[in-house]
């Protein structure tokens, strides 16, 4: 739709990149604002958020290059290529290998891992989503082609030429799908966070919510990248989307270890749920 935000002489500013970037910092900051409520550390929270981040980054353009693994192997000195480094990767090799990187750092640290979770759940829904209006707006993660009147035709030669996206072909907007669940996601977590629960099951509440959201997503995908399985009729990402909705049920409905609940929104922990409600989360 709009690859490419300005050129100034050789640089090119992309606006995918841009909205990334600002869904970033957006929700590391989120995220920060909230930690002291559910009584952590905020440079605890900046911190690890910035370790998982660049985690993700990592992991996302490992996960692409899999994906690929066959054309890459043939072809290796692409992998170094401008079309690789500016391809987003695949979302969900970043959220693994961020939660794994959370995991080692809260251990190292001698951290508990549920709280920090539930502090980043809402935030990471909503960097998410307004980083799917990059992907809108540069043209990747395009759907198949649809006839219902809401389909939208690119024209871009360039985000053609950068990421393959047909043109002049009405496709189903999945960015747009994804980007309004990922904000209605973002809206129920907060709404969640404002009431008493006990740790893990914000994240676990995300992790179903989003986990059935990529399920059904990937239904109406059409770009190429999603390692496919029997013959287009599904993809790796359902599958994963399956062990995150189991994962995050359990989450939801296990019991703490010790029976305690934490209230983020009064940012309190105890044995016991306070039966007043909690004020809307700011």
């Amino acid at each position: 739709m709009h690859p490419v935000l300005f050129r100034l002489g050789s640089l090119t500013v992309h606006t995918y990149g841009t909205l990334l970037a600002c869904g970033i910092l957006l929700g590391l900051w989120l995220a920060q604002k909230r930690a002291r409520a559910a009584g952590l550390s905020p440079d605890d929270v900046w911190n690890l958020g910035v370790f998982m981040v660049l985690a993700a980054l990592a992991g996302a353009k490992l996960w692409f290059l899999l994906a690929f693994w066959s054309y890459y192997r043939a072809n290796p000195m692409e992998i170094f290529s401008m079309s690789t480094l500016q391809a987003g990767g695949v979302w969900y090799g970043g959220m693994l290998t961020a939660l794994a990187v959370a995991v080692i750092y809260t251990r190292r640290k001698k951290m508990k891992l549920l709280p920090l979770t539930d502090v980043y759940a809402a935030p990471l829904a909503l960097g998410h989503g307004i980083g799917r209006l990059g992907c809108f707006s540069a043209g990747c993660c395009y759907g198949r082609p649809t006839t219902y009147a809401w389909g939208v035709i690119f024209h871009d030669e360039y985000a053609h030429q950068l990421v393959g996206t047909p043109l002049g072909i009405a496709l189903h907007p999945t960015q747009l799908y994804e980007a309004g669940a990922e904000f209605l996601i973002f809206l129920i977590l907060l709404r969640l966070s404002a009431r008493s629960h006990r740790s893990g099951q914000i994240f676990g509440a995300y992790l179903v919510l989003y986990g059935i959201t990529r399920f059904t997503i990937e239904f109406f995908r059409g770009d190429p990248g999603r390692t496919l399985l029997l013959g287009d009729a599904g993809s790796i990402m359902q599958l994963v989307s399956i062990g995150l909705v189991g994962f995050g049920i359990w989450l939801w409905t296990r019991h703490g270890s010790s029976g305690t609940s934490t209230d983020i929104a009064a940012g309190t922990t105890g044995a016991t749920v306070s039966p007043v409600p909690a004020a809307p989360a700011k």
